[in-house]
């Protein structure tokens, strides 16, 4: 398994390489907003991947639930799952928001505007932000189901995320990839690999995360198996 995720790793930053490359050097340059534009190529990506992991989250967090009293090993895995898929998406949705900026400053003249997609976005991270300041701050049971609780609401979050620039009128723009929206398509075509590329960078980073999770799961069983029999002796 070792040598599949380290092949994984490298074609992830193969992949982010040549994203990295088709971005800066083939995409073509807009013709209104320049060169600064090129942020779409992470931005966007950035949080299609942060879109879409929230749902393995909620997905094993409602599966801990299930599990924990009917199989403890499986209920340990999925909640490892959970938390390591709550952390990438942390990760992602983070970096997309401080991207933003960088982007709206030339193009709308501010740093930020608390339009739909934004304040939902924001909303989103914060959830994911209270997600792990639970688990990292209690080491009850509650807290677990705390957390569970929360990757619901993130997961009702995300349609409002996808859709706000739909159902409102927002200073962000209309979808590019659909609807009344434009992309050229060497610039579609561009994205398309970044998008890949994120995918599969956030798809390693939370099998990463999992394995180190569930040997932090394996050491604390056996210092406590260790502790109950010295104390039984």
């Amino acid at each position: 398994m070792k040598r599949i995720f380290y092949l994984c790793t490298a074609v992830a930053i193969a992949l982010l390489g040549f994203g990295f490359y088709q971005a800066w050097y083939v995409a073509p340059t807009e013709a209104t907003m320049g060169p600064v534009q090129r942020i779409f190529y992470w931005h966007v990506p950035l949080f299609i991947v942060g879109e879409v992991v929230p749902y393995v989250n909620m997905l094993a967090s409602l599966a801990y639930l299930y599990l924990r009293s009917r199989n403890r090993r499986l209920a340990l895995q999925t909640d490892a799952l959970a938390v390591a898929a709550a952390e990438v998406t942390t990760v992602f949705i983070g970096a997309g928001l401080a991207a933003a900026p960088l982007w709206a400053r030339p193009a709308w003249g501010i740093w930020w505007a608390w339009d739909a997609r934004t304040t939902s976005t924001l909303l989103l991270w914060l959830l994911y932000v209270s997600y792990l300041l639970v688990r990292r701050f209690s080491a009850e049971e509650s807290s677990k189901t705390l957390a569970a609780v929360l990757s619901v609401f993130a997961g009702i979050n995300v349609p409002i995320v996808f859709m706000s620039i739909r159902w409102w009128r927002t200073q962000h723009p209309a979808p590019v990839l659909t609807g009344d929206g434009f992309l050229d398509p060497a610039m579609k075509a561009v994205l398309g690999w970044n998008t890949l590329a994120f995918f599969v960078w956030g798809a390693v980073l939370v099998w990463g995360r999992y394995a180190i999770l569930r040997r932090e799961q394996q050491v604390a069983d056996y210092r406590l198996h260790t502790l109950l029999e010295s104390e039984a002796v």
